[in-house]
């Protein structure tokens, strides 16, 4: 297995409950049994977190169109978005500086699990007999089994550092909520979290790991908020959406002072935090000796995953450095970038929150409720939709079914269960290699592994069982939600 999975903390941690995998090793003394120490050897030496975070913008030939007043249809002003954000979370967001300094705060924080492994998937290679290599960058061994704490740690600091109280924010298949919650807990913040209503049921112990971290947990809609009730009055049984539970969250932040709101994906600065993630990855890669990439994929719902391991990558590519394809992969029940429109839409569905220029289904559909619950969203980050308009990525949406049977292949080679969000990564990471078998090409395959899916074998139960089936977006549903996207 070539892995690259070292840290670089000061010394002084190395005896603490609270240091990095290879730190606890050197305290233990038992070398034989560490995974991190075998990397160490593997990866040719140590890898750090990063001290910034990388801001592609300031590198794009074609700056992004700017977000606009919901009212006055002309570009925000910072102060405009002061009741949702901390002044240095706008700052992050309207920012063209190329690097950004982490605080060492957060760096502290970040070294409970970071830097996070690259593994070379060697068995599933063998499984599918292709002379590829698949690597894939493995997030799963944050607190909260995910991509998410990447953003949630700095934005509960910066929240903290301002001298707010409480955070409002939403989530879908719960990972992003259970992230804030963590994070709030270390910062002394209260947390309030509205969850997607058809996730909230299928996903109960995602529920319970917020509520262990002090979080108050919602499903969306619901009866607290007016957007909520307005919902709920329209269709009792709506099975929630990304959309309806960011306008739930925003309508409580942007009515209490003391409130601000926290989003986990599809803004500026929540793509910034996550670009830890490729910086990391430039960095093994270069400690394993490997070829830079021919191909990087990552599963897109709001674009955070996807964007943390690409930008950098992107980066090196604008330099010509390196020369990989991007490629985002999207569930074919919510295909915002392959079927949707390039417009200004809401972020949200009660249309509260600042016009964006993105790839949108229309701020009023509501997919179908897939098992990748984190991917059912309507719109897509500007920066990726604006990246995707230049013609720097393609995208793909594959079905539900696809990606569970390579997701089943996955565990069963290397070990880890996967979320089913980036079940979708894997699937097409697995159409590329098996490409490769037939033309022969020894290609380097970069994947995201966004999340484990410890708590989602209930979808894989069903899978296993039969009972799963592929859902798509019905053309009239959707040409209805596209009909209702402003005209700017």
């Amino acid at each position: 297995m070539d892995t690259a999975y070292t840290a670089a903390g000061p010394e002084q941690r190395a005896s603490s409950l609270l240091c990095t995998p290879k730190h606890r090793v050197a305290a233990s003394g038992r070398r034989s049994l560490s995974f991190a120490a075998r990397a160490s050897l593997n990866s040719g030496g140590k890898v750090s977190i990063p001290k910034q975070w990388y801001n592609l913008v300031a590198d794009l030939p074609v700056k992004p169109p700017p977000p606009l007043h919901p009212q006055t249809h002309q570009p925000l002003h910072p102060s405009d978005l002061s009741p949702l954000f901390p002044d240095e979370l706008i700052r992050q967001e309207l920012t063209d500086e190329r690097f950004v300094d982490i605080p060492q705060e957060v760096i502290d924080v970040y070294e409970l699990w970071r830097p996070t492994p690259l593994i070379r998937a060697r068995r599933l290679e063998k499984l599918l007999g292709t002379p590829a290599k698949i690597y894939y960058k493995y997030e799963g061994t944050s607190p909260a089994g995910s991509h998410k704490p990447n953003t949630a740690v700095p934005q509960a600091w910066y929240n903290a550092a301002a001298g707010v109280k409480n955070v409002v924010t939403e989530t879908g298949a719960g990972q992003w909520g259970s992230a804030l919650s963590f994070a709030s807990s270390l910062f002394g913040l209260s947390c309030e979290v509205w969850q997607v209503r058809a996730s909230f049921e299928q996903k109960p112990y995602r529920r319970l790991m917020m509520e262990t971290w002090g979080a108050k947990v919602h499903p969306s809609p619901s009866e607290v908020t007016e957007a909520g009730r307005a919902i709920l009055a329209a269709d009792p049984a709506s099975p929630g959406s990304l959309g309806m539970a960011i306008s739930e969250a925003v309508e409580v932040a942007a009515t209490d002072a003391d409130t601000k709101y926290c989003l986990g994906s599809v803004l500026n600065h929540v793509l910034l935090h996550q670009t830890v993630i490729g910086e990391e990855c430039l960095e093994q890669l270069a400690a394993l000796g490997e070829a830079p990439p021919d191909v990087v994929i990552g599963c897109t719902g709001g674009g955070s995953n996807f964007g943390g391991l690409a930008f950098p990558f992107m980066r090196e590519k604008l330099a010509g450095r390196m020369s990989p394809e991007f490629r985002a992969v999207e569930p074919a029940a919510c295909p915002t970038l392959t079927k949707g429109v390039y417009a200004y839409d809401f972020g949200d569905t009660a249309g509260l929150t600042p016009l964006m220029k993105m790839h949108t289904l229309g701020h009023g559909f509501v997919p179908d409720p897939i098992h990748a619950g984190g991917l059912r969203y309507h719109g897509m980050a500007p920066l990726i939709s604006h990246v995707y308009e230049l013609g720097f990525m393609d995208a793909v949406a594959i079905q539900q079914t696809e990606c569970f049977q390579a997701a089943l292949q996955f565990a069963r080679t290397e070990g880890i269960i996967p979320a089913p969000e980036p079940a979708h990564a894997i699937a097409a990471a697995i159409r590329e290699a098996l490409e490769c078998k037939k033309t022969g090409e020894e290609k380097v395959i970069l994947m995201a592994m966004c999340g484990h899916g410890h708590f989602d074998l209930a979808s894989y139960e069903k899978y296993m069982r039969g009972d799963m089936v592929d859902l798509s977006h019905p053309a009239d549903k959707l040409e209805a939600s596209l009909a209702a996207v402003p005209k700017i």
